[in-house]
């Protein structure tokens, strides 16, 4: 090997060294900084503005599982219909789609048979229902208000 190329490799090895020095005492400093004296509550009160009182947590909605693949011909037909459920029905359901060709592992997850494959879901997460194949829109909407789940329509939530 010639002396350029040695003398390069090891430039580029000490260097390699040295950002990792480097990067680790940052690392050490940042770990171990102990924080400024804080001030007490009292002094803290009269110093600082009273902090926003926090934003309410958003409310809890059920959801739509669609699991399928973007290139199953059923899947497509149903595309369009839960794009609608997203933009439409956002504030009253959830809706999600799970592309399993493509990630498999939900696929075992939910114990999928066939494709597409609609789970319907309660707030807390538990599994109501379930359809294989294509599903309509009016039959989706008419399964939320099977299980107890009130669905407006579009306009009369307001939009």
């Amino acid at each position: 090997m010639k002396t350029p190329v040695k003398l390069l490799i090891i430039a580029a090895v000490a260097i390699a060294a040295v950002a990792a020095v480097a990067l680790k005492q940052t690392r050490s400093s940042t770990d171990t900084e102990t924080p400024a004296a804080t001030p007490s509550p009292v002094a803290a009160a009269a110093v600082e503005p009273a902090a926003p009182a926090p934003a309410p947590a958003p409310a809890k909605l059920p959801k739509l599982i669609d699991l399928g693949a973007d290139k199953c011909i059923p899947c497509k037909m149903m595309a369009p219909i839960l794009a609608e459920f997203k933009r439409d029905y956002a504030d009253q359901f959830v809706t999600e789609f799970i592309d399993v060709w493509k990630d498999s592992a939900p696929a075992k997850q939910y114990g999928i048979r066939a494709i597409p494959t609609q789970i319907f879901f309660d707030a807390e997460g538990k599994e109501l229902f379930r359809h294989e194949g294509f599903y309509g829109k009016d039959d989706m909407l008419n399964k939320w208000k099977e299980l107890g789940v009130t669905i407006r329509s579009p306009a009369a939530a307001g939009k």
